[in-house]
């Protein structure tokens, strides 16, 4: 059975993101994208536009790094959501190894929305903190 196509929306994205490749992650996003990261941590809240979450991007590869492996994509006309096991470093060595759900809005072939839940938002606020 052939794959909807924002399943490979989705997997061109996190490629390109894990590539470093924001150019390409800028294609997939919506000029007026709304970014929502969870918990209470200096780089949770909301961000809205492209230039704002790419600020948001920044931010986060300067405090740490990032791996984010998928494990499945279920999507349809309007959603995407993305099981991803992250794996984050800190320069100080803290590690933080967490199952994440990202929830996408779609419209047109672009990223218009994402929500971003962790399995352990405490443990996440601390490491990014």
């Amino acid at each position: 059975m052939e794959e909807h196509p924002n399943v490979d929306l989705m997997r061109r994205g996190y490629a390109a993101f894990g590539a470093g490749d924001m150019a390409a992650v800028g294609e997939l996003f919506a000029d007026d994208i709304a970014w929502h990261t969870t918990g209470v941590g200096p780089l949770s809240g909301d961000y809205q536009g492209k230039e704002a979450v790419f600020g948001f991007f920044g931010e986060l590869l300067q405090t740490g790094t990032l791996r984010q492996d998928i494990h499945d994509i279920v999507a349809n006309d309007e959603h995407a959501v993305v099981l991803v096991k992250g794996h984050s470093e800190r320069p100080d060595g803290r590690a933080l190894d967490e199952n994440q759900i990202h929830v996408w809005h779609v419209r047109d072939g672009k990223a218009v929305e994402f929500w971003g839940y962790g399995a352990d938002p405490v443990a996440s606020d601390a490491f990014w903190s």
